[in-house]
């Protein structure tokens, strides 16, 4: 949580910076000044609040656009949310075929039987 008037509307991204350190952040929830963050990665609190260099959090709001401003820049290969994506995307569509098979083979045994009937009462 902070305590700002800048902070932007729900679901914006915003950066606080103190000495080093960058945070990028997205807005959760709203409540007048105050605004609650998640971040998506670990923020070292302690560290961060024992900086005598810089008397206060600076917020910068953004425009929308992403910047990497990470020492680290984030590999594409490690991000969680899209390995999520496609683990979801994957149960979804073996959830699919499955009923599409069982649909298959409920259609498949409801016409087989009055299908041998009419057969064999033709003489086939």
């Amino acid at each position: 949580m902070i305590q700002s008037g800048r902070a932007g509307p729900t679901g914006s991204m915003v950066e606080i910076r103190r000495g080093d350190h960058v945070i990028s952040a997205r807005v959760v929830w709203k409540e007048g000044a105050r605004a609650g963050l998640q971040s998506d990665e670990r923020v070292p609190v302690e560290e961060i609040m024992s900086l005598s260099h810089c008397d206060t959090l600076r917020l910068v709001a953004s425009d929308g656009a992403l910047v990497e401003r990470r020492k680290q820049p984030r590999r594409a290969e490690s991000d969680a949310r899209l390995r999520g994506r496609a683990i979801e995307f994957v149960g979804v569509g073996a959830i699919a075929v499955s009923l599409a098979l069982g649909i298959w083979s409920t259609a498949q045994e409801a016409f087989a039987h009055p299908m041998a009937k009419v057969e064999s009462a033709l003489g086939g």
